[in-house]
């Protein structure tokens, strides 16, 4: 216990670990719309440079299909969620 008298919570570390890559997945999107928006800023003053913008937008995707490929490779697939209930479950 505590100082005041709750009992701590702890997560193990593989779920703690998992929950967060779930969160990653959740937050991509965001991240690649944030991303994406970002040349409609450049060409406020100056006139658009169509070549730059494309080639940072081609890098971006590649970048975001790179980020996803290794969050999904970190996260469980169906057969180890079920095997991790079935391990949880008590007599």
């Amino acid at each position: 216990m505590s100082e005041d008298g709750r009992i701590p919570v702890f997560v193990e570390r593989k779920t703690y670990r998992r929950r967060r890559m779930a969160d990653a997945a959740r937050m991509l999107p965001m991240l690649g719309a944030m991303l994406f928006c970002l040349p409609l800023l450049w060409a406020i003053d100056e006139e658009p440079r169509t070549a730059l913008t494309m080639f940072y937008l081609f890098l971006v995707w590649v970048g975001l299909c790179v980020v996803s490929a290794v969050i999904s490779a970190h996260l469980p697939t169906e057969a180890d969620n079920s095997q991790t209930e079935d391990q949880t479950e008590g007599p």
